[in-house]
């Protein structure tokens, strides 16, 4: 039997200091109970012999003579130990389950019993003289070497350490090794061995069990972050390979229906197939190269292949596409022909500077890309779109806080007669004064206020401020007609707020009449009305708000719903105008088909009792050929740009509006 080469093994005991105060204490009570009363010693009154009794060490009693009673035990006397050499320590020694030997202070071997022997797969007899401390392997750690002489010095209590052995039928068994002097009379030191092995495949198969999936047996999520927080350590990648490193990050499509159709047995079945699969896929993409891809199941239907020292963003690539090959194969499971598809999201990049947590993020922001843009795909990371994104997540983290701490402005765009080119309206746009990006336009957060529900509170305050400011400027303009002011409504404004009673409250705490606000919603939201919207929209109609259907013409268009709704205002699409060309000696000739669709929809509007604004009209052909339509009211850089109020004023004095007249 020999010890293995590998160096100390990770145990408790060496990590503390060798000798412990529990220890000595423990071996000095030993020693006090297992050697002879020393003559120094304090002894009990009861069982210590008179001094004068006793009899001189060189000397021996007389067979005639009898003890004197004073040299005599008391029947109350402790009786002291026998010694460790006498037989009954000799029996126990030799069949104790636990694996002993005794050890001189040379280090060898003076006996041994069988259990030692037994795990050394040896005799006991030839295990005497032998080096106590080439059985178990503790000469090949400097650190154990030097803590193992110090104990047979007489300088340390104990030694304690854990080692992998050589058995001669092949095993490599884990053992404690223990080493504790003996009593004082007994020169050497007593060495213990416990096996292990049993514990450590018990520790071993727990192990397993805690970082692998039980359906598809596969490394689990905790597993596959130990392997790539290893990859990413500097050691690791500086010695040899690429410096890179690759993720694909599997989903599978529609996974969720097979588990409510056909339950989560099937499900289990389904998921245990794809990581056959995938396993495949990686050891096949692995045969050219010097390892295979890990594959994990990181929980539910995601799965991701981990490729270390990757070569570039072509190897990725093609592990990608044979995966959605190989999952889009249709299943055969208990009779049961079962087709999906993955989605897959593909991060390649140099392993320094890079974190687990920000390629986990990168491959998870690109799966949902994969997602988005259709499924079955698998889409590559991009920093630019990922600037986005984050762009996108600071702006709705920050838009309820830049309401409270007013950072938003309106400008306003007017609406021109196109008889008479004078300003009858405006439209209220908002402007979102961001302290890191500068000025945004609508398009740039709108959407987002949409979906976390703040387009509520910040359609409350463009509603209050845009009324506010066309009462003031009613007030400025006494001699004017009034004009209207027109404010974009989001469809969740509606459903989640009361918006009927926010309008009147705020007609009535800024003294605009109701007739002067008109609020715009979307094709497609007004088309779609039906329960509550519409009776929304019925009940402002009726308060006599004026209801207008924006970019009119490109979105749901259920022209049969058009006369029941309470609509006023058509406001034709840009796409339309754009259409025409923007002068009249233009090389191009005017596309008719856009003149007859704006045409048939004027009239339509005009039959139904409805007004026609047309937007984007940036020439004097385009607002030439729209008068001609029969158009009422033109709204584009024409005119003018979204302006500040005060360039409104200014408007409002003029006899009419000359193109560019609004344009700072």
């Amino acid at each position: 039997m020999s010890g293995t080469s590998e160096g100390p093994a990770p145990t408790t005991e060496l990590d503390r200091p060798d000798v412990t105060e529990s220890e000595i204490a423990t071996s000095s009570r030993t020693e006090s109970l297992s050697s002879p009363t020393s003559p120094t010693s304090p002894a009990s009154p009861i069982s210590s012999p008179s001094p004068v009794s006793s009899p001189s060490p060189a000397s021996s009693p007389s067979p005639a003579s009898s003890p004197s009673p004073a040299s005599s035990p008391s029947p109350l006397s402790v009786a002291s130990p026998p010694s460790p050499a006498s037989p009954s320590y000799r029996a126990a020694f030799a069949v104790a389950p636990l694996a002993m030997a005794v050890v001189d202070r040379e280090g060898m071997v003076v006996s041994a019993n069988g259990s030692l022997a037994t795990l050394l797969g040896s005799d006991p007899d030839t295990l005497t003289g032998a080096v106590a401390a080439d059985l178990v392997d503790l000469s090949s750690d400097a650190r154990i070497w030097h803590a193992y002489r110090e104990v047979l010095r007489g300088r340390q209590a104990k030694l304690r350490c854990t080692r992998r052995l050589k058995h001669p039928e092949g095993h490599a068994p884990w053992v404690r090794v223990t080493v504790a002097p003996l009593p004082a009379d007994d020169e050497g030191v007593l060495l213990s061995v416990t096996d292990l092995s049993t514990r450590r495949e018990l520790q071993a198969r727990l192990r397993h069990a805690r970082l692998h999936d039980p359906v598809t047996r596969l490394p689990n999520r905790t597993l596959f972050l130990e392997r790539l927080t290893a990859a990413l350590e500097a050691e690791s990648y500086e010695r040899s390979g690429t410096g890179r490193i690759g993720l694909c990050h599997v989903d599978l499509d529609g996974f969720k229906a097979i588990n409510d159709t056909l339950g989560h047995r099937m499900g289990d079945r389904l998921l245990a197939a794809v990581a056959e699969r995938l396993t495949r896929c990686a050891r096949e993409s692995g045969r050219s190269r010097a390892g295979a891809p890990l594959v994990a199941r990181l929980g539910g239907d995601e799965f991701a292949l981990l490729v270390e020292d990757s070569t570039g963003t072509e190897q990725l690539a093609d592990l990608a596409e044979s995966v959605l090959g190989a999952i889009q194969v249709p299943f055969d499971l208990c009779g049961q022909r079962l087709s999906v598809s993955a989605s897959i999201g593909v991060v390649e990049r140099h392993t320094a500077g890079t974190t687990p947590t920000a390629l986990m993020q990168a491959a998870d922001t690109t799966l949902y890309w994969a997602k988005a843009d259709g499924r079955a795909r698998w889409t590559l990371f991009d920093p630019e779109r990922n600037a986005h994104r984050v762009t996108r997540q600071a702006l709705a983290s920050a838009l309820r806080p830049a309401i409270e701490r007013g950072e938003f402005a309106l400008e306003y765009q007017p609406l021109v007669g196109m008889e008479d080119d004078r300003v009858h309206g405006v439209e209220a746009l908002v402007r979102w004064n961001h302290p890191r990006f500068g000025t945004l336009t609508p398009n740039r957060f709108i959407g987002l206020a949409e979906e976390d529900g703040s387009i509520v509170p910040l359609g409350r305050w463009v509603l209050r401020t845009a009324c506010r400011q066309a009462r003031r400027w009613q007030e400025e303009h006494p001699e004017e007609p009034p004009i209207f002011v027109s404010v974009n409504v989001a469809v969740r404004q509606i459903r989640d707020s009361d918006l009927v009673a926010d309008v009147a409250g705020i007609l009535a705490d800024t003294g605009l009449a109701p007739r002067l606000l008109q609020l715009e919603l979307t094709e497609s939201a007004v088309m779609g009305s039906s329960g509550r919207p519409l009776q929304v929209l019925r009940e402002l109609s009726d308060m006599g708000v004026r209801i207008a259907i924006d970019d009119f013409g490109t979105g749901y268009s259920n022209l049969a719903n058009l006369s029941r709704l309470p609509v006023s205002v058509l406001k034709l699409d840009g796409a339309f105008v754009r259409g025409f060309p923007y002068e009249e000696r233009s090389a191009a000739p005017p596309n008719p088909a856009d003149e007859v669709i704006v045409e048939a929809m004027v009239q339509l509007a005009h039959r139904l009792g409805l007004t026609v604004t047309a937007e984007c009209v940036e020439t004097s052909a385009q607002a030439t050929r729209l008068r001609r339509i029969g158009c009422d009211t033109g709204q584009g850089w024409l005119y003018s740009r979204p302006v500040p109020p005060d360039r409104i004023s200014e408007l409002l004095g003029a006899s009419g509006v000359q193109a560019g007249a609004g344009n700072p």
